[in-house]
């Protein structure tokens, strides 16, 4: 995998390049360029239309799920296969089952700095991070209750791009080889990624924000006022084509980490009160619930009863 690919700056979109088509004609000279730039064109107008007519979130699938160690197998956070849908209007597939072994994880964290960032991301009263709906089914006979102390960390997926294949080639730059080869496919991919999340207080959970909740308006007219609003202002500061200049992240969204990362799950680690927090032994518990999530229309057609 190249690793210009992994970088966000690797993908065409991630500019928000302004739709400009390329124009042919009859005896034009074309380069790889070219090539490039029209791919670059239909894949950004596509990706425009899904970023407005969906969101950002979860369209299928991707249910975040613990997993405790085994004789078989190790401690693991399990993403299962589904779609997602970038901000940029990327598609994010996971094909096959994914994971992150939890343990290897934390390790990683305290051999890194110390378990600085784990004690940071450690909190008490954790039901002000939670959704609601996780919080109910903590309460549920046999669930995994809400720890006392946890650190609270967070899964995002985002787009990667892989290179894949080599085909013979000229050779670039400065070079008089005659075996050169150049990657022929680039495979859209993706990246999970657990992020211990510190800075959180009774301000700021580090959840997605929903925006108004127009099911909650009771008066039609006052609904449909708030829907037109909410159209009408829901062209964003920064990310549209053509704009320079970097993606404001979004308020899930932690210092440093791609602005077009999509949330996933909040997990709480249960541990104790020292410095380094080390694990208690109770289960983890993951809350699926915060999460944007992407309708289909059928489902909404079954919602309203069409």
């Amino acid at each position: 995998m190249s690793a210009i690919q992994r970088l966000p700056e690797g993908d065409p979109l991630y500019a928000r390049p302004a739709p400009d088509r390329p124009f042919y004609a009859t005896g034009m000279l074309l380069d790889a360029q070219d090539f490039a730039a029209e791919q670059t064109y239909h894949r950004g107008r596509l990706a425009r239309a899904l970023a407005f007519l969906a969101g950002g979130g979860t369209l299928a699938g991707l249910r975040v799920s613990y997993r405790a160690a085994s004789a078989d197998a190790p401690e693991e956070i399990r993403v299962a296969p589904g779609l997602a849908v970038d901000r940029l209007g990327r598609l994010i597939e996971i094909p096959r089952p994914a994971c992150v072994r939890l343990v290897r994880w934390y390790e990683a964290s305290v051999a890194g700095d110390g378990g600085d960032a784990l004690h940071r991301a450690a909190y008490g009263n954790l039901p002000r991070f939670m959704s609601a709906r996780a919080q109910g089914d903590a309460a549920q006979p046999g669930a995994v209750a809400v720890p006392a102390r946890a650190v609270v960390a967070d899964v995002f997926v985002r787009f990667i791009a892989c290179e894949q294949g080599l085909t013979p080639s000229f050779a670039a730059g400065p070079f008089d080889a005659l075996d050169a080869v150049a990657t022929s496919r680039l495979r859209d991919a993706y990246e999970l990624q657990l992020i211990a999340r510190d800075a959180l207080d009774d301000a700021y959970s580090g959840l997605p924000n929903r925006g108004v909740d127009l099911a909650a308006i009771g008066d039609p007219d006052l609904r449909r006022a708030a829907l037109q609003d909410a159209v009408i202002d829901a062209w964003p500061a920064s990310g549209h084509s053509g704009q320079a200049g970097a993606l404001a992240p979004l308020p899930e969204h932690p210092r440093n980490l791609d602005p077009t990362a999509v949330f996933l799950a909040r997990v709480l680690i249960p541990v104790t009160a020292q410095n380094p927090p080390q694990r208690d032994g109770a289960g983890v518990l993951v809350d699926n619930w915060s999460r944007i999530v992407l309708p289909s229309v059928n489902l909404i057609a079954r919602w309203v009863g069409a």
